[in-house]
Formats: structure tokens, C-alpha cells, sequence
């Protein structure tokens, strides 16, 4: 299949099949993805926890069994649950970390390269710090980037996939530790194989017509 068909095929998998697990192989590669997921200046303001252990699953479950019961069986039967994190800040410390990083994979030709880079990726974090003081947002968007990335590479390689927003952040964070880090849970991500008993594989994909979201000009 090509990208398109791909995503055609995908859907939010409601029920998953406990005795199937993602190959390591796979699972490699979906961790390749979110390494590679894109974000505003390269700023990559996220962390990635992902949950592969019964004990690890029973954790990450925790935070929806008070108010989000019904998302409790997707995380203890999946294979893998993902916890996207966001930063709680983007700090002078995480933006020499990127400089650094791009300067390590050759990405400046010059230090005057280096410094133009230093500068714009600062010039957008302080935007959004200071002037429209929406920081806390703009850094979540670029972690639904990654989350997106993740959801169609997990169709490519005919993983199934489940987002949740359904979950306490606050337990889910204190469980995990996540504040002292800097970090705090936006979304998850079941990934596994269908149960037979999955209602929604078996009904058809809806979206609106394509000429009421879609305008060329």
C-alpha cells in the first residue's frame, strides 16, 4: 500500500489481542519514528515513556481507573503504551543540548551557521515564552506531532494503534515521576494487535466530504 491507502486503513482500535506482542524488530523501528518526529525549530520539547512489562502497563493504567475506566483494558491488554510528554519549559540548558547535538551530526558548515540557528530556535522560544505567553501550548503541539507521526508509522507497519486523551495527568505524572524531570503526560498510545472482538475494525471509516475541508487555490 502506498501512504494514502495506509492511512485510509487505519482506525482507533477499541479492544486488543493480550496474547500478541509487537517483534523487538518492530518496536525498533517505531521507536526510530518518534526519534525522528518533527517539531517547531527542531526544539524537540518531549519525552517518550514507553511501557512494555505487565508491571510497566499496570502503572500507566493507573491514571484512568478513576473516571477512565473504559480505557483501563486498552493499555493492560496492548503489547506497548506510549506516554507522550511534554516539557514543562524549554530552558537554556535543553536549547544548548539541541545546539550541540546538530553541531555533533555535522548540520553547520560554519560557526556563523551555528550561531543563525542558536539564534531563530531562541527568537521562537521566547516568543512564545514572553511576548504570547502560550509556551505551555506551543510545546504540547510539537509533542501531537510526534503523536501523529507515531499513530500512521504504527499503521505502515500494520501495528494497530489507540490515542488517548482519557487518563489523570496528575496521577499518571506523580506515578511516573514525570515533574521532578522537568516533564508531564499529554496523551497516550496503545499499540498492539486487534481482538476478534473489536466492534470498531468492522465498521467503515468516516470523514467529512473532501470539499468541506479541503480548499485549493
Amino acid at each position: 500500500m502506498n501512504i494514502a491507502q495506509f492511512s485510509q486503513a487505519r482506525y482507533t482500535t477499541k479492544a486488543f489481542d493480550p496474547a500478541k506482542t509487537i517483534p523487538d524488530a518492530t518496536l525498533a523501528e517505531m521507536r526510530t519514528l518518534l526519534r525522528n518526529s518533527p517539531s517547531s525549530v527542531n526544539s524537540q520539547p518531549w519525552h517518550f515513556v514507553i511501557a512494555g512489562t505487565a508491571e510497566g502497563k499496570a502503572r500507566v493504567a493507573k491514571a484512568t481507573e478513576t473516571g477512565f475506566a473504559y480505557n483501563t483494558a486498552k493499555i493492560l491488554n496492548a503489547s506497548h503504551v506510549i506516554v507522550f510528554c511534554a516539557r514543562t519549559g524549554i530552558d537554556e540548558s535543553h536549547l544548548a543540548k539541541v545546539l550541540a547535538s546538530e553541531e555533533q551530526d555535522g548540520r553547520f558548515a560554519t560557526p556563523e551557521a551555528k550561531a543563525a540557528q542558536n539564534t531563530s530556535r531562541s527568537f521562537y522560544v521566547n516568543l512564545h515564552r514572553y511576548d504570547q505567553k502560550d509556551a505551555q501550548h506551543w510545546i504540547e503541539k510539537q509533542v501531537y506531532l510526534a503523536l501523529g507521526t507515531a499513530m500512521l508509522g504504527a499503521a505502515t507497519l500494520e501495528i494497530d494503534a489507540c490515542p488517548m486523551e482519557g487518563f489523570d495527568a496528575r496521577i499518571l505524572d506523580e506515578e511516573l515521576g514525570l515533574r521532578s524531570q522537568g516533564l508531564t503526560s499529554v496523551a497516550l498510545l496503545a499499540l498492539g494487535y486487534r481482538s476478534a472482538n473489536d466492534f470498531n475494525a468492522k465498521l467503515p471509516k468516516s470523514r467529512l466530504p473532501v470539499e468541506s475541508v479541503l480548499t485549493e487555490i
